[in-house]
């Protein structure tokens, strides 16, 4: 489980640094103000932390893909080898002018 948090939080801060930081302080601000009895730290921290995960799940909403039509693939070669047989070329035999 240990080994779980870690990974956890390292992908969450590499997808939503920004989100990610005002979380953490968010949450530190909330831990620092009930240690001390500072409710208007308290209050400061649950209000980042919760504008930090709003903010997350309007992106996430925001983000959903809309149904698509079926992309066509666009090929830059054919489907199929021409068949159509190019000349031989021939080396000219004559000598070039001295």
């Amino acid at each position: 489980m240990n080994f779980l948090l870690p990974s956890f939080l390292k992908s969450f801060y590499r997808r939503e640094p920004v989100i990610a930081i005002l979380f953490t302080i968010g949450a530190i601000d909330t831990l620092i103000g009930g240690i001390d009895d500072s409710w208007s730290l308290v209050a400061f921290g649950l209000g980042t932390a919760g504008f930090s995960l709003a903010y997350r799940w309007w992106r996430v909403q925001q983000s959903r893909p809309l149904p698509q039509e079926e992309q066509v693939v666009q090929r830059y070669l054919p489907a199929q080898s021409s068949n159509s047989v190019l000349p031989m070329l021939s080396v000219s035999k004559k000598k070039p002018p001295l």
